[in-house]
């Protein structure tokens, strides 16, 4: 459950909160009488804490309740059956010849979308809603998280990956205007009408691991690194073939569409630069880049990847062409 908490001597009624809160669960209050905005249907609120992170003032405060059940695997129709060994130590070696290759500083990371029916593994909810890209960020620092739709925060997201609908206000672009995002509600609406999208509620969870503690089989790999790592990846990818690479980009919904939505409905790898809100709510370097690559498409890359390093990857980052400097 998430409460939503005004600072009456703060809040001077801007009614900023109000027009930015995504799924409408505030109204303004009687400012004259010196009420603070209401809150309605507290039950939709998802945590987005758009309202409290632009509110001028800091006068709000959101707080949220631990899950009622930490595991809900007991709710599966059907068991989980756990992967098989030889798979968990396919991916566990994939992430070995990533990390130890690219000298990674954090975890690649399985990506599964859970389909409505699909049974769910023994991994824990996360003790409050959170982004797709927290949970994203938080598995290649190590932590395993499920998430069914009532633990994501972000509405945009949980709808473009299938686990809802998207809410009016994103649907029709004008909270992205009022963010500063987009100049005008037309380019923001065609932004949000063109981006891919799985069918509303036809997920039931997003898995988020570690590579190397995979529990199901990954739909998508995610890599969160520099730019020279990414074009590694590239090249590793088409070291059989030679052939360019072309990327899906906005910076709208960078996770949550091209990190994971592209790999995942075309198998082409796909980079990311990432976007406003994976920025703003996580302390990722501006010098860090994204990549999903389907899980098809790794035993390639790994097989590239290792005869790259060989000798291309060292020599280069030996800087072996650098004329001397006299």
């Amino acid at each position: 459950m998430v409460r939503i908490d005004f600072d009456k001597d703060k809040c001077v009624g801007c009614d900023l909160c109000v027009q930015l809160c995504p799924k409408e669960v505030l109204v303004s209050g009687d400012y004259a009488a010196k009420e603070v905005p209401q809150v309605t249907n507290a039950e939709e609120c998802c945590a987005c804490m758009t309202c409290a992170g632009k509110c001028p003032q800091g006068a709000i405060l959101v707080s949220q309740n631990a899950p009622l059940k930490r595991y809900i695997d007991d709710e599966n129709l059907t068991p989980f059956e756990p992967l098989a060994d030889d798979a968990v130590r396919t991916y566990a070696g994939y992430a070995e010849t990533l990390e130890n290759i690219l000298k990674l500083r954090s975890k690649p990371v399985a990506i599964s979308l859970i389909r409505k029916g699909e049974p769910l593994p023994h991994i824990p909810l996360p003790s409050v809603r959170l982004r797709y890209c927290q949970a994203l960020i938080m598995a290649r620092r190590g932590l395993s998280t499920l998430m069914p739709a009532s633990s994501h925060s972000c509405p945009d997201g949980a709808s473009i990956l299938g686990l809802g609908k998207v809410p009016r206000k994103l649907a029709t672009g004008e909270i992205y205007v009022q963010l500063g995002k987009l100049a005008t509600r037309e380019a923001a609406e065609k932004m949000v009408r063109e981006r891919p999208a799985l069918p509303e509620e036809s997920m039931c969870a997003t898995l988020l691991t570690p590579l190397d503690k995979a529990v199901m089989k990954p739909d998508v790999i995610a890599v969160m690194a520099p730019p020279e790592t990414m074009m590694w990846l590239c090249m590793a990818s088409t070291y059989y073939t030679g052939q360019r690479s072309t990327f899906q980009m906005s910076s709208y919904n960078a996770q949550c569409v091209e990190t994971t939505l592209f790999p995942y409905t075309t198998g082409e790898m796909n980079t990311s630069l990432g976007c406003y809100g994976c920025r703003a709510i996580s302390d990722l370097g501006e010098d860090m880049m994204f990549i999903g690559i389907p899980l098809e498409k790794m035993p390639t890359l790994i097989e590239g990847l290792n005869y790259l390093g060989k000798k291309a990857i060292k020599d280069c980052r030996a800087k072996v062409y650098l004329p001397p400097l006299i």
